[in-house]
């Protein structure tokens, strides 16, 4: 298994989407998300986007007011990860036009969706945009 966990924070530190594809309590998700995001948001531009905390390797990009942070074993590669985090982006992109916070915020079922259309179990299965953005368009006509 590659990815541990994806977030999706502001720049204050609030978490807006959050997906894990292992086991962790309710506390032990908080402490984690909390050190984390301290961690990464303290960093500054010229710094690297990577992190070791743990046992993770955390893989991180800010798109105007949202950092995106991927938790990933330690023998993932960190080049394929910012490549799935610009894939991502640029999915929403796509679907919401320029997303923001609020896009997250306000339609966080699709937002899910689209990870779950990309990532299974922690491995990255679809990275087609017309592929992954598909059964949401239908949902969209339908309703």
């Amino acid at each position: 298994m590659g990815i541990r966990f994806i977030l999706m924070v502001n720049k204050q530190g609030q978490t807006r989407l959050a997906q894990y594809y292992e086991y962790l309590t309710l506390e032990e998700r908080r402490a984690l998300e909390g050190e984390i995001v301290r961690k990464c948001l303290a960093r500054t531009e010229q710094q690297c986007s990577f992190v070791e905390h743990r046992n993770y390797k955390i893989v991180y990009r800010r798109y105007a007011s949202l950092f995106f942070l991927v938790g990933v074993d330690n023998e993932e590669n960190e080049l394929a990860i910012l490549e799935f985090i610009h894939l991502l982006v640029e999915t929403m992109d796509q679907h919401f036009g320029n997303v923001c916070e609020l896009d997250i915020m306000f339609h966080l079922e699709k937002a899910h969706f689209m990870l779950e259309e990309m990532v299974m179990n922690g491995c990255i299965v679809e990275t087609s945009k017309s592929n992954i953005l598909m059964p949401i368009q239908l949902m969209d006509k339908t309703s």
